[in-house]
């Protein structure tokens, strides 16, 4: 850090100006990573039924239709006025730019189970051109036919359409999020220094932050796929991140100047001891969201490439430019004060606090533990799903179509499970369809032997379908009466698999089977995730303190924050509570398993950093030779606003997210609000300072060995 330190001292103006101009350029390619982000993401590319998918491309030459029209004539489907309307639809259709094909009840053989229950309304299905944008001709679609039109009323549903809806509502919702954010952080920051100069830095480096990830965001889109929700982790990350960086650089460069030494020294003293704990806080924030890069769905890979820019150039920006900035500013720093700054004291609210804890930490212990753990059991009967239409608000055009789906037509024939099986007969074939025929919610099975319905034959060919036989693999189709994104959709996946077959190979796609494969990929990897996520922060704050002692605890202290967070957002989102705060959001039974890993592990960084910023102080305190109960009480009186206030600011940036129109995003607005919230006063108020107390000079333990090691790498503080 010294190196570092002297150059940023020596060549001030070189930092600054420099670093600003890099972020500006950065910008020319920066700007572009929106055009290339991507929806979906939630799907394990490794799976059963991503082969599945794969090879009805490649050798069936099938896709599912990315937009799905349903259609109500407002009589019978099978009227003649029916029918000429709908052969009018269907022309208007094909002429869209983006669209291959169409196809209908009408033209596939009027199939009854295209058309729905009360027999008024039909399926329409269109293919979009390879290549074409799917949101943009989705949302074209959806502008010209949904309503009244051609004598009939339309609903306009699909992956397509849902894509598109996702996209415009994040794009209004990340500006609306800005301009609440921005204004009330500044307001805090003005609270905390006094001064505007003092307030805007950290505002400054967040800004710096956020505009310099989105060139890193574009760079991986020409690689890889990139998720459109990475804009927002970044943006909430940026801007929470820089200013608690900030927010802790420009304190103590404050305090350094209140023991009069010149504004060199007091930047120096400034990067040594508080630049540390930024750059170790940086650290540990990026070796948690590494954590997500072991699940292979690319939504929680974004997650992970996006975690690690916002943190690197928040870093950047905190121990490069600021530093310069506070050597040109000096006591400007403190010009246009709006109200008198208060020096920093060991006595006060937060040293008081401290001691009434430790005075009573086995009391205080309990009731927390108690808290805790109350919250954590709302989240006993988690039942984890995957996105779909449903994260957008009730009455949102969309969910209204695939509403009309689901309530009045009997199988989902736009999200059929696909099942290929290899080296098969026609006997063999029949035999199976017949027994799935039979299987609970599954309506009919089309194979290159007939259609099948409760183990009979019903017909002798299916137009639907399209291709059974490709070189040494049939396809077969199965239509379920359940939605494929939920635990019922799981249950018919895992029940098809487990049918005994005397196939070569069977592979079980489709919607149902790719939300299985997706909650497998989460529940699978995610003690590899956790495992990472514990050893990689307890080797680096063992690095940070000395102490073997002090990692374990901090580890442990905020498994219990995360676990009481995760069933505060069950309650919420799977229940359905807290409509009145959040407003309309779909309780569907499940939760998200996707966003809800993505909430854990920013969740568990983020008090990983609080729990640097405390300890630094505590360890500081400690390392002049105060006892553990002293050095506790005016550690936690030096950091206590510092964190209180950067918890505010980062749960103020994220809970902006909450007013969303997309769920997932309100989870993972008012989760991490929640989580950091949380952690700044259960945790690090009242818990950290009770067990610290009882563990007295044992906080500080840790073999020799372990010592010597931290000597060699030449971290200890």
């Amino acid at each position: 850090m010294r190196p570092l330190s002297n150059f940023v001292i020596r060549h001030s103006k070189l930092s600054l100006f420099g670093f600003i101009a890099l972020v500006l350029l950065s910008l020319i390619g920066g700007f572009q990573a929106f055009g290339n982000l991507k929806g979906g993401g939630y799907n394990d590319p490794g799976s059963d039924s991503d082969k599945v998918t794969q090879m009805l491309v490649k050798d069936f030459g099938q896709t599912d239709p990315e937009v799905v029209l349903v259609v109500d004539m407002g009589r019978n489907a099978d009227d003649v006025q029916s029918s000429s309307n709908g052969d009018l639809i269907a022309a208007e259709l094909a002429k869209t730019d983006g669209v291959e094909t169409v196809s209908s009840y009408y033209s596939l053989g009027r199939t009854p189970t295209l058309k729905s229950k009360d027999g008024a309304a039909v399926y329409f299905f269109a293919k979009l051109e390879e290549g074409s944008k799917t949101a943009a001709v989705s949302k074209e679609i959806q502008d010209t036919f949904s309503g009244n039109h051609f004598g009939a009323t339309i609903y306009v549903a699909g992956w397509g359409p849902v894509t598109s809806e996702i996209n415009h509502t994040i794009e209004s919702d990340l500006t609306k999020a800005e301009s609440v954010a921005v204004p009330v952080t500044l307001l805090l920051m003005i609270f905390v220094f006094g001064s505007v100069v003092a307030a805007g830095l950290p505002l400054m480096i967040a800004g710096l932050t956020i505009l310099g990830s989105f060139f890193f965001i574009w760079l991986a889109s020409l690689f890889t796929d990139t998720s459109t929700f990475s804009v927002n982790l970044v943006t909430g990350l940026g801007l929470g991140l820089g200013i608690d960086y900030a927010l802790l650089m420009v304190s103590r460069f404050r305090e350094e100047r209140a023991k009069e030494q010149d504004v060199a020294t007091s930047v120096e003293a400034t990067m040594l001891s508080a630049g540390r704990t930024v750059f170790f806080s940086g650290v540990t924030v990026a070796l948690v969201m590494i954590s997500m890069n072991f699940f292979p769905q690319y939504f929680l890979k974004s997650f992970a490439y996006a975690g690690l820019v916002a943190v690197f150039i928040a870093l950047a920006a905190a121990l490069i430019a600021l530093p310069a900035m506070m050597n040109l500013l000096g006591d400007g720093i403190n010009k246009w004060p709006l109200f008198r700054h208060r020096p920093q004291k060991d006595e006060g609210v937060w040293s008081k606090l401290a001691k009434f804890v430790m005075r009573r930490p086995v009391a205080i212990i309990l009731v927390s533990v108690l808290g805790l753990g109350s919250l954590a059991a709302l989240g006993m009967n988690v039942k984890l799903g995957q996105v779909d239409d449903r994260i957008l608000p009730s009455n949102n055009r969309v969910v209204l179509a695939t509403d009309q789906i689901r309530d009045r037509f009997d199988g989902r024939e736009g999200s059929p499970i696909e099942i290929l099986v290899k080296n098969s007969d026609d006997d063999r074939v029949m035999a199976y369809a017949e027994k799935l025929s039979t299987q609970a919610h599954i309506t009919r099975v089309k194979t290159s032997t007939g259609v099948y319905e409760n183990g009979a034959l019903t017909s002798s060919t299916d137009p639907y379908v399209g291709k059974y036989v490709n070189g040494n693999w049939t396809r077969i189709v199965a239509i379920a009466d359940v939605e494929p994104r939920s635990p019922d959709g799981e249950a018919v996946t895992k029940d098809i698999r487990a049918i005994s077959s005397n196939f070569d190979q069977l592979l079980v796609g489709g919607s149902s089977a790719i939300y299985t494969d997706a909650l497998s990929a989460i529940t699978t990897n995610l003690p590899w995730a956790a495992l990472w996520i514990v050893f990689s922060t307890m080797v680096l704050l063992f690095l940070f303190t000395g102490s073997l002692i002090l990692p374990i605890k901090a580890v442990i202290l905020n498994f219990a924050s995360l676990f009481a967070t995760m069933g505060f957002l069950v309650w919420v989102f799977m229940d359905g509570n807290l409509h009145w705060l959040l407003g309309d959001f779909a309780a569907t039974g499940t939760i998200d398993s996707s966003s809800l890993v993505l909430v854990a592990v920013i969740s568990f960084g983020l008090s990983m950093d609080y729990e640097l910023f405390l300890l630094s102080r505590i360890k500081e305190q400690h390392d002049l030779g105060l006892d553990t109960t002293e050095s506790v009480a005016v550690g936690l009186q030096r950091s206590g606003r510092i964190i209180t206030t950067a918890a505010l600011v980062l749960a103020v940036s994220f809970f902006a997210f909450a007013s969303s129109g997309v769920s997932i995003m309100k989870m993972l607005g008012l989760g991490i609000a929640f989580a950091v919230l949380l952690d700044a006063t259960v945790i690090r108020a009242l818990l950290v300072p009770a067990l610290m107390r009882l563990f007295g000079d044992t906080n500080w333990y840790a073999p020799k060995w372990m010592k010597w090691v931290q000597k060699k790498v030449g971290l200890e503080h």
